[in-house]
Formats: C-alpha cells, structure tokens, sequence
C-alpha cells in the first residue's frame, strides 16, 4: 500500500469523552479561530481559496469561491446554514464527526462567519439522529460559555449566534434551496434557480450553505496553512477526506485518507471483501453516483478520475457487494428509496421514479416483460436532466449503469426471480428475514402490468 491514512478530522475521536470542550482544547482546538480572528476576513477566504478545498458534500464545488461570491455588504445580515441533513444511502461520516469532535464543527462554524461578515449561522440538522442534535446543542452551549461564539467572541469585536435546528427527516432537505425552505419553517422543496442562495437565501439574504465536513475542515486550515492541506490529495482535488466503508467489507467504517486514494488501498485497510469473496460491484459516492465494478478498484478516488470513469466521487460512500448480491434486487431498494423520498414538485422525478419501480419490481419478481429494460433506459433519459433538482438524476444513475455492466442480470429478470439466481439471505449482512412480497410471492401490489 503506498498512500497512507490522514487522520486529521478523526485524529483524536479514541479519545476518552472526545466531544468535550475540555478534550478538544488539549488537542488544540480553536487556535485556528485565534488565528482567523487576527486576520483580515479576506485574508481568512483567500487562505480557503488557496487551499483548494473542495464541497465536501458531494458536489466538489471550490468552498472558497463559494464564500467569494457574496455580494458587498449592504448593511444587512448575511448567513451560513451547515447543512448536517446527512441522508445520502451509504453516506455515514457527517453523523460521526458530529458525535466524535463537534466542538470542530462549532469552530468551523465560527470561522467561517466570520470570513464572510456572518453573525448568525444555523446548523440544519437531521430530526431522527437525536443524539446527535443533543450532542451539538451541547458543544453550543460550552462554546457560548466559553467565550467562542456569542457577544464579543474572544475580545475580537465579532459577534456570532449559532443556532442548531432539527429538521423533520425527509432526503430532499439535503438540496441546498430545500434545506433552506425547511429551515424557514415552509415545506421542504427546491426553488427556483436563479436567484441562487449567496444572492437570496435564507429570509432572502446572501447565505452561504456548506457541507459539515467542508466546514470542519477549515480549522486546520487556517490554523496550518493552505500549503499544508495542498501537500495532500492531487493537484485539483487537494486535501483529506472520510472515506465510508460498508456493505460486505471486513471491517467497515471510516477511513480519512488523502483524496487520490484507491479502493484496492482502501480494502487493503479493511481486510478486503468479507470472507475472501470476489467483488461484484460498488459506490464510489453513494446510491445516486454511477456504480463501479472489479475493473474500478485502480480508479483514484478524486473528483476528475472518477468524473473520468464514469461516475461522481459524491459523498466518498463506498458501498461494497460481492458475488452473492443481485444488481437488479439492490437498484431496486435505491429506487424505491429515491420515489418515496421525491418531494413531487416536478413531474419527471415525480413520475418517472413511480414507472421505474414498478418496472423494477416486476424485472426482480421475475415477470418482466420484453421491452422492459428499453423501458427503464427510455425512463431515465427523460428524467435526467428534466427535474428540478438532483434527485431525479441521482435516481437514474444507479439503473443505467447497472444495466451498462449487468445487462444479462435484467434479462434474466424476463423468466427468473432474483431470488432464485442470488438468494438474499446470501448476501444478507445480519440473520434474514423474508420480505411480505418474498413470502408471498406477489409484487406487493405493483402488478404486472405493462408501463
């Protein structure tokens, strides 16, 4: 293995109560906000810019450029909203690095406002992580206490309120406008772009929205300097990130590493494929990402060689399936997740992601009819592209490139059930238990009908 592990965010979660204030002042937290806070604001973004950090929430866009394109002060307040609405399937390191070191985050958060001239952020949060949610309302209550955030932070003259909102659980909430919507106490739904949220965004101000890691990652930064984090990563994908292992992997769980990484150096990491099996197929950046296969596992892990072959780097979920798993049976479960979380505004996504399931079902029951699969393709293309936000092409990714690298897979969908040719309890990672629809052999009310 040639490309080492960085632990940087997660370098000090082992330790003992490592979400205390105290804990993380002893691992020297908030020397990058003293730092920041004895710089100019524009010096703070020039030194994100220079860095070359990228949105660690999927997108990649540059988060210093981001910042950048704020429109002078007015006079009026600005905002940063952290989106902490981690739902992406597969997609487990916001949650941890929030629960491990959310002081980090907290930093993060105070750096960052005040680079842009912010003095009230809010950290959008999902509803059903709980702990979660207290676990930061507490780092917010220690920072406050602390002099960190609050009236006058630190002698320096900037003040900054920080408010941690729970949201009421729905994926589409991760859409940046959604999430801001939500937030404002409306129905969860994108908007219309332009305006874009750095011109109107939360109560129709400038607003900058950031992933949680994209934010904890500025500390270091700033403290170290943007040569420092560009001596890691590749020369336009510069720096670390948490890397999600699961599904059938030895040992799953977070890996930070270098962006560049390979997922052969990665299982290398985590012991390879449960019980020496042979890889089938994986996510290079969770469901809505383009699934790779063995022919991958050389791909750098970084925005432009995955962009290369084929897919998104995305979040940096890798899900891994071996030989027992059927495509057609885990494409399903995505889609069905993707049409039950498709908030309905536009009827590409609407629509499209209903037809592609019941399609779906019927191919994984066995019944599918010919012309199915030109059906899911035709689908997809009129999907993608045509909705209003991602969520309608995150949800034809994963079907056209699994009918790319196992279209005989769907065709034996035609005359055999998917649970013939790869038993679930198989690929099963916990004791299994049939499905109604299993058990009773029916489509649980999808029909067979024709599209």
């Amino acid at each position: 293995m040639s490309t080492p592990l960085a632990p940087v965010l997660s370098a000090f979660w082992d330790a003992e109560r490592s979400w205390t204030l105290d804990t993380y002042l002893a691992h020297g937290g908030y020397e990058g906000l003293r730092v920041a806070l004895s710089q100019d604001p524009a010096t703070v973004v020039q030194t994100v810019k220079d860095s070359g950090l990228r949105g660690r929430g999927g997108a990649g866009f540059p988060t210093g450029m981001k910042w950048g394109f704020l429109p002078a002060p007015d006079g009026g307040p600005r905002y940063l909203v952290v989106n902490a609405d981690e739902s992406e399937p597969g997609t487990c390191k916001d949650i941890p690095l929030m629960m491990a070191s959310p002081q980090l985050l907290v930093e993060g958060v105070a750096i960052t406002s005040y680079a842009i001239g912010c003095n009230h952020a809010f950290i959008y949060v999902r509803g059903e992580v709980l702990h979660v949610y207290r676990r930061l309302l507490r780092a917010v209550e220690e920072a406050y206490a602390a002099g960190y955030l609050g009236k006058d932070v630190q002698g320096s003259g900037f003040d900054l309120d920080v408010t941690v909102h729970a949201g009421a659980g729905a994926y589409i909430c991760g859409e940046e406008t959604a999430l801001l919507d939500s937030l404002e106490g409306l129905r969860g739904q994108p908007r219309l772009k332009p305006p874009f949220p750095a011109v109107a965004g939360l109560y129709a101000r400038p607003t900058v929205v950031n992933n949680v890691e994209s934010v904890a990652s500025v500390p270091q930064i700033v403290a170290r300097g943007a040569e420092w984090f560009t001596s890691m990563g590749t020369e336009r994908s510069a720096g670390h990130g948490l890397f999600s292992l699961s599904g059938h992997v030895t040992r799953p769980g977070q890996y930070e590493a270098p962006l560049g990484i390979t997922l052969r150096e990665l299982l290398d990491m985590a012991g390879g494929v449960r019980g020496g099996r042979r890889l089938k197929f994986w996510t290079p950046g969770g469901s809505s990402t383009p699934i790779f296969t063995e022919e991958h596992l050389d791909t750098p892990l970084d925005y432009e060689s995955v962009a290369a072959a084929g897919s998104m780097l995305g979040t940096r979920a890798l899900q891994i399936f071996d030989e027992t798993t059927s495509v057609v049976r885990a494409v399903t479960r995505w889609t069905e997740f993707y049409a039950h979380e498709s908030c309905g505004k536009c009827t590409p996504c609407r629509e499209g992601t209903y037809w592609l399931k019941q399609v779906l079902r019927r191919i994984e029951a066995g019944q599918g009819t010919q012309g199915d699969i030109d059906t899911l393709l035709d689908t997809c293309d009129n999907i993608l592209g045509r909705a209003f936000c991602a969520l309608g092409d995150g949800a034809t990714s994963c079907i056209t490139s699994a009918v790319k690298y196992f279209r005989e897979e769907f065709e034996a969908g035609m005359h055999t059930p998917a649970s013939e040719l790869f038993p679930p309890e198989a690929s099963a990672l916990f004791e299994y238990t049939p499905t109604q629809r299993e058990r009773s052999g029916a489509l649980a009310g999808s029909g067979a009908g024709g599209h």
